[in-house]
């Protein structure tokens, strides 16, 4: 971790450097008109008299002037290289996942070999297992399985996939959760997810948000505005018989132009960028972090965002005539050697009840692996064959064994399927024991994430494909606000419209093919990584780890980075007005002797104080770089409380910093430009 933050710092200083390019520079208009300041007074430094001597200082002057104009954009090019640095690394990272991916290849002898998944290309034949991700999308040429498509569909519950007909299309990063799959592949090099993720942190050159479009404006009437001044100064300083040397005016209009924030301003963009990253988060710009902070409504898909992806037991019910106890036995040991996320649920929910299945004889027992075509599994232990699976297989088993089917079995799966659960049939030999009720589990936090969502003010809807019985229970057990039951991709859109109408900032999560409009329209789209890449492209947020409870810290990144914003501006400008004062006092007490009342800090000569106030302009940049990187601590509050804590804070500092730091400055610069003439 050491070492990688070196290498960022390394490749930031290189970049620093590349930065001076005029085409670079001209993006950020303050730094700019300090880039063209450098020029000329590099210009000045070679020949003094260029523009007449009158006009001229000495060489000493000049060249200590343009060292530290260089330092001072050195210093803002290296804050803005630092953030978008740590972005370049997070691309380095995923690029390494990518090549860490690995297929199993089918050759044209039948044989296979492990290739990286950014070989494969369209037309290659693949091999994928139960246990194993798709590693793109393609269609299914042998085999049938289970594939678990809860990204795609919203629905928990995995689907069969088999060669020929309408359910031969697999997509990439859906999971095989049985049997086994020959895959053609259908997707070209480099439109896999990860390209495009690669690509979305990649892109530095971010679009710049209404808030920093304004801001940016108005750094730019500011620098206009103090260029205008300084210009001014001339035949003010003349008709006085002042002589200010072209140096001298080109560091007063440093000075005194927004240099703090200008050379700030980009690295807090991209920094906020970067903050959502170390969230694993990865933001196409720095407009989506910053709308995170203004959202008003968020809007959840269910499967997936607010419950997991696959269902979890819940309860036992058992048929008329059996024992709860038998029922619950039975079906722990049908689990027992079930790894999947139903299977150890089921172990784990009898525990929960008090009841806990001994595993001696295991070892003796087979174990049944479900399949696409018995859609069963269970375990034969001492010759009695017990299993759990969906209604409809079951009861075909039991009564092709000439078992009866109990007469509650139906209204049991009946009731479980109206709440929209998902009901397992348990049977013993050919016996129905009872149902395991399966259902949509709420991840853990959520709760108390809505909750904290409530009290900044935003309002939660969840959205699902559920009859209005189960939305609700989901709804009432997440936590949300509202919801929106039998909702389907028009109904998320028009929802989203009508907040928006309203004058609402929305953001919308989802995972889902059928989420990807609603993520498109809102004003900020977090794709789950779990999604499908639909759903991934239509989003500007894509979320590593699908966990929706980091949706606060996301609204909570972007209110930090307008805070951060708005606390270095009125710290910059309150700077620039503090220098104001503190400079112009200097020039002018020679001729106007009553301006030294003026000269609180006691500034020793013109030159010193110029150039003291322009190292002051150059090391507050670094200095500030944390602050810009890190952001200000966000604090959930009223607009009007903020500003007079950015006005008590960041404006009274920004008045009171340069006056002490010129001052200590100028005790040091004041006697070395006496020894050296200047």
């Amino acid at each position: 971790m050491k070492k990688n933050k070196e290498s960022i710092k390394i490749v930031a200083i290189k970049q620093s450097f590349l930065k001076f390019d005029v085409r670079s520079m001209i993006k950020n208009p303050v730094m700019f008109v300090v880039e063209i300041g450098l020029f000329l007074s590099f210009l000045l430094t070679v020949n003094p008299n260029l523009f007449g001597a009158e006009l001229a200082s000495g060489r000493g002057l000049n060249a200590l002037v343009s060292l530290i104009l260089f330092i001072t954009i050195l210093f803002a090019n290296y804050a803005e290289a630092l953030a978008e640095g740590r972005g370049k690394a997070q691309a380095s990272s995923l690029r390494q996942t990518k090549k860490d991916m690995i297929a199993r290849r089918v050759l044209a002898d039948g044989n296979i070999e492990e290739v990286s998944a950014q070989d494969l290309k369209r037309g290659d034949i693949v091999s994928v297992q139960a246990g194993e991700v798709i590693p793109n999308d393609g269609e299914v040429l042998e085999g049938v399985a289970t594939v678990d498509e809860s990204a795609i569909t919203g629905e928990s519950a995995p689907v069969v996939k088999e060669a020929g007909g309408d359910f031969s299309s697999v997509t990439g990063g859906t999971f095989v959760t049985s049997d086994k799959l020959i895959i053609r592949i259908e997707a070209d090099p480099g439109s896999s997810f990860l390209d495009k993720m690669i690509s979305m942190v990649e892109g530095a050159s971010r679009k710049k948000t209404p808030n920093e479009i304004a801001l940016s404006t108005l750094l730019v009437s500011l620098t206009i505005i103090f260029v205008v001044v300084v210009v001014s100064l001339h035949p003010i300083s003349g008709s006085l018989g002042i002589k200010i040397p072209i140096s001298i005016l080109i560091a007063l209009t440093v000075c005194l132009i927004p240099t703090t924030i200008g050379g700030l301003l980009s690295a807090i963009g991209i920094a906020g960028m970067d903050r959502v990253t170390r969230f694993n988060v990865i933001a196409m710009s720095g407009k989506a972090v910053e709308a995170c902070g203004d959202v008003d409504v968020m809007m959840l898909d269910k499967t997936g965002t607010i419950t997991y992806g696959n269902r979890l037991a819940n309860e036992f019910f058992p048929v008329k005539g059996v024992a709860y106890e038998h029922l619950v036995t039975s079906a722990v040991k049908a689990s027992l050697l079930d790894l999947t996320p139903e299977g150890k649920s089921i172990v784990n929910l009898a525990k929960d009840k008090g009841i806990e299945v001994l595993q001696d004889g295991v070892d003796a027992s087979k174990f049944i692996e479900f399949t696409a075509q018995t859609r069963m599994s269970g375990m034969e232990m001492d010759g009695t064959l017990i299993q759990k699976g969906a209604s409809d297989a079951v009861k075909k088993y039991v009564g092709h064994l000439g078992g009866v089917i109990p007469v509650d079995t139906d209204a049991i799966v009946e009731s479980i399927s109206k709440l929209g659960g998902t009901p397992l049939v348990v049977c013993e030999g050919n016996v129905i024991l009872g149902v395991i009720y399966l259902k949509d589990t709420i991840k853990e936090g959520l709760i108390e994430r809505f909750e904290r969502l409530r009290a900044m003010g935003i309002k939660t809807i969840m959205c699902t494909g559920d009859n209005p019985l189960t939305a609700a229970t989901i709804a009432q057990e997440a936590g949300v606000d509202g919801f929106i039951a039998e909702c389907k991709p028009e109904d998320k859109i028009n929802e989203i419209k009508k907040e928006q109408a309203l004058g609402k900032v929305v953001a919308m999560t989802g995972d889902g093919t059928n989420d990807a409009p609603a993520l498109a329209q809102a004003d900020v789209g977090i794709a789950m990584n779990s999604g499908t890449i639909a759903a991934k492209e239509a989003a500007n947020m894509v979320d590593l780890d699908s966990d929706p409870t980091k949706i606060l810290d996301v609204v909570e990144i972007g209110k930090q980075l307008l805070m951060t914003r708005g606390a270095l501006t009125t710290f910059s400008i309150a700077n620039d007005v503090a220098k104001y004062f503190a400079v112009l006092p200097a020039l002018f007490i020679i001729a106007i002797p009553q301006m030294n009342q003026l000269n609180i800090m006691n500034l020793q000569t013109p030159s010193s104080a110029i150039i003291s106030a322009l190292i002051f302009n150059a090391i507050i940049i670094p200095l500030l770089i944390p602050v810009a990187m890190k952001g200000v601590k966000y604090r959930p509050d009223s607009s009007n409380s903020i500003l007079k804590r950015n006005l008590l804070v960041y404006g009274l500092g920004g008045v009171i910093t340069p006056f002490i730091l010129i001052k200590l400055i100028d005790m040091v610069v004041a006697p070395l430009l006496s020894i050296l003439g200047i």
